[in-house]
């Protein structure tokens, strides 16, 4: 459902997330008019932030996420893209991202933080710190290392020194555990004014505290590889603490079709460069295919679409190829944050790997079905009976953890993508492929299976599993890491 928020606020807005930061409002020039930062109210600076968030994570990211989870590839004889699907981003490419977030939307969070805590409105601490959290976990799990204890202190530390992962992890929940007890008792945002600042949730603190729980849920699974221990004690918890977990999307969903407004995806994909760019893959269509998955439609437009290879862009005499279906997006199309189907799988993996909650494992896999089909139009009715859709009571936990991770694998494609992509490396879940996609047997065999990219450059055949340092943070800051390979696993990394 569409959220109320002013037209003239997302028009003042929208622009945030189609620049690295000139159209920020900390480029503004100081005068009687423009007051400067350090005057701007949570009111201005909250959405500020969401919007930067939303457009880098809705954006370019989500083409990088989506190419990477095999959902479209790079067109036939096209060039947009082929940085991403060869797996060969350099330092100097797609920069825009890390300081649009870094620059952009952490420094808008920390500034909401602050002022809301010392003039208010103090719902505003909780709801910054859980953004600030989301944004930095995202840029943690792109790039392992990132500035947080010495980050954005502005002129007074041009060249912060980088923190690990796990450590930043562990920093983000302790940030988000203070903003819960310290907005325990807070109603929800008043007046209006308030509340029409805020995208996702329009003030509603409980629909808050349920994101920040479920963020934290997210962040603890994300560690069973790394940090076993710590993951299962911060699960359990969290539910021997009887917390709430998000019921419906955390999302911007204000997006309107007229240019500058619309998703971010969709500006930069098609408003900007016109459709065509990207392509349906052949290993998410034959997946959808040997389903016989009613979401390919709304997917791709056609239950039989047409597809490309993984990377196979450099194809001569491929006449297919040409037909090959575009990924169905619209301008009105939401930016989730968390879906509700993602925090339904989240839920149904806690409870398989450790029996917390109430309900089965089964049930909360069902109900992320369930919500991952409603989130395409489509009714539970339709939800096909072949196994891959029923849970597997009496299979093992790798068993029924694959059922869980490919289910949320096919229900992330569009400004959700990069999320797959980071869930197949934390579980291996698509599996990778022994042969192929050209190869007779894939699709019987090995349907959805992903697949080395025909244009990957990577030593090995590697996937790729980061991005590499980006050239605006290390040509300036003597404190950035030695760059490793992209295929090198981030900290918490299968």
């Amino acid at each position: 459902m569409k959220k109320n928020i002013s037209t003239k606020l997302i028009l003042a807005l929208a622009v945030v997330y189609l620049s690295a930061g000139c159209d920020k409002i900390t480029d503004i020039n100081r005068s009687p008019n423009n007051p400067p930062i350090e005057l701007a109210t949570p009111q201005v600076l909250f959405p500020s932030g969401v919007q930067s968030t939303a457009g880098r994570v809705g954006g370019e990211l989500a083409i990088i996420g989506g190419i990477w989870s095999q959902f479209w590839t790079q067109a036939a004889l096209s060039n947009q893209y082929k940085d991403i699907d060869s797996y060969g981003i350099q330092r100097q490419d797609r920069n825009g991202n890390y300081s649009g977030l870094m620059a952009g939307a952490l420094n808008d969070y920390k500034l909401t933080i602050e002022k809301s805590k010392t003039s208010g409105p103090i719902q505003y601490y909780l709801m910054a710190t859980v953004m600030k959290a989301y944004t930095y976990q995202v840029l943690v799990d792109l790039y392992d290392q990132v500035p947080y204890t010495e980050a954005l202190q502005g002129q007074a530390n041009l060249q912060p020194k980088f923190d690990d992962g796990y450590s930043i992890y562990k920093g983000l929940i302790a940030e988000i555990d203070a903003a819960l007890t310290a907005t325990a008792s807070e109603g929800n945002l008043s007046p209006a004014a308030n509340a029409s600042t805020d995208f996702v949730f329009v003030g509603n603190m409980a629909k808050w505290r349920a994101f920040a729980n479920t963020l934290k849920l997210k962040m603890y699974l994300r560690m069973v590889n790394a940090k076993p221990a710590e993951a299962e004690a911060g699960v359990k918890k969290l539910y021997a603490d009887g917390v709430a977990f998000l019921t419906e999307a955390a999302a911007v969903t204000s997006y309107v079709n007229t240019p500058d407004q619309g998703n971010p995806f969709y500006e930069y994909n098609v408003r900007r460069l016109g459709v065509g760019n990207l392509r349906a893959s052949k290993t998410f269509v034959t997946w959808l295919v040997a389903n016989s998955d009613p979401r390919i439609t709304p997917y791709f437009g056609s239950t039989n679409p047409g597809s490309i290879n993984q990377g196979d862009y450099a194809a001569v005499g491929e006449p297919t190829y040409a037909n090959a279906a575009t990924p169905v997006q619209k301008a009105t199309d939401p930016v989730w944050f968390i879906s509700k189907a993602e925090s339904y799988y989240l839920q149904a993996e806690a409870r398989l790997r450790y029996g917390v909650g109430s309900e089965t494992d089964a049930s909360l896999f069902r109900k992320g079905l369930v919500a991952a089909f409603a989130e395409q139009g489509l009714a539970e009715a339709v939800i096909p009976t072949s196994a891959a859709y029923v849970y597997p009571a009496a299979g093992t936990l790798q068993q029924k953890l694959k059922t869980i991770i490919v289910q949320k694998w096919a229900a992330l494609p569009g400004s959700h993508s990069l999320e797959a992509f980071f869930e197949q490396e934390r579980t291996g879940y698509p599996e990778i492929s022994p042969v192929t996609s050209k190869d007779v047997s894939y699709a019987t065999d090995h349907a959805g299976e992903w697949v080395y990219s025909f244009g990957g450059v990577t030593s090995g055949k590697k996937f790729p599993k980061r991005l590499v340092f980006p050239d605006v943070e290390a040509s300036r800051n003597p404190n950035t890491p030695a760059e490793v390979p992209i295929t090198t696993p981030v900290w918490w990394g299968k």
